[in-house]
């Protein structure tokens, strides 16, 4: 009773008003499986049953309380749901005379008093990648899944570095991919070096029967599955002190705890003799000297030498 990609009609594969905080409207494959395989949004969790729940913020007679509530798309049908972006005073009441709201999976006009849920935040419609990418709302819909997809396929460069135009995000996704090396304990630094952290664990943290020191081996210059290599770099010095989830070594493509796929460049938009025609671009000589897009790659080759008679 399964979908192929064959049978699968264009209703299938649309984006339904029922995807909104549940599963991300931009990031889909490319090609025959479009469509069919989508991401998470950002805020979204599944429910007992396996259905998809988004969070909301509960409004009260127009005053927006800080309770939550996550429901399904069965669930929220019926409220009347206002956006994240919605006016509002500091007594966090909706100020504006007509609220746009969703309400039966359509976008309509109410009175702030009809209004009894809010999203949590502009970023739940989306999915982690496409949060990541810097106004996306001012994206053509088609670049903007070509942006989410081509992040996965970034190669970590030599020397990291951190975008100065981001989203926010950066950070939490660098923390949450499991390439750093992030603090189990809060504790002073008792020493570092490039291979290992040693932090002498706080009073309060230390349960009875536990070590009161942490040991942070890290991973020096070994291949990926990708034949890309995996580093970690400290990032504390001795002596500081560090809370608990901080992050205390960089990985792969992280540049001071944030998430870096790139290089920032300076760029023109200009023509140039034609050598930029189409999709070609320019480059200064001075990229290639100072390694700004060099990477490491590590193969492991095997080589059979047998004697016969």
């Amino acid at each position: 009773g399964g979908l192929t990609r064959e049978r699968a009609g264009f209703e299938v594969r649309d984006v339904h008003p029922t995807h909104y905080g549940r599963v991300c409207p931009i990031e889909t494959r490319e090609g025959p499986n479009i469509g069919l395989i989508n991401s998470l949004a950002a805020y979204a969790r599944t429910n007992q049953y396996g259905f998809l729940e988004s969070p909301y913020r509960v409004v009260k007679e127009g005053v927006v309380s800080d309770d939550i509530v996550f429901l399904s798309a069965i669930e929220e049908a019926d409220h009347v749901i206002a956006q994240a972006s919605a006016a509002m005073n500091e007594k966090k009441q909706l100020i504006d005379e007509l609220v746009a709201v969703r309400h039966l999976n359509e976008f309509t006009v109410k009175a702030p008093e009809d209004v009894t849920l809010m999203d949590v935040s502009p970023k739940q419609v989306v999915s982690v990648a496409a949060s990541l990418i810097p106004f996306l709302e001012h994206d053509d819909a088609n670049r903007a899944l070509m942006g989410s997809n081509m992040q996965r396929q970034a190669v970590p460069t030599l020397r990291a570095d951190k975008p100065l135009v981001g989203t926010g995000m950066e950070r939490n996704v660098a923390r949450d991919s499991g390439v750093c090396v992030v603090a189990r304990r809060g504790g002073v630094i008792d020493s570092v070096d490039a291979s290992r952290i040693v932090v002498r664990v706080a009073d309060d943290e230390v349960e009875t029967g536990e070590a009161g020191v942490d040991i942070y081996n890290l991973t020096k210059y070994t291949r990926s599955n990708q034949n890309t290599c995996i580093n970690q770099r400290p990032l504390v010095s001795k002596g500081d002190v560090v809370k608990r989830h901080d992050i205390m070594a960089d990985g792969p493509s992280t540049d001071m705890g944030e998430l870096a796929l790139g290089q920032n460049m300076r760029i023109a938009f200009m023509a140039w003799n034609g050598f930029n025609f189409e999709d070609s671009i320019c480059l200064s000589e001075r990229v290639v000297q100072e390694d700004r897009f060099t990477t490491i790659h590590i193969q492991e080759l095997t080589c059979v030498a047998r004697d016969t008679k």
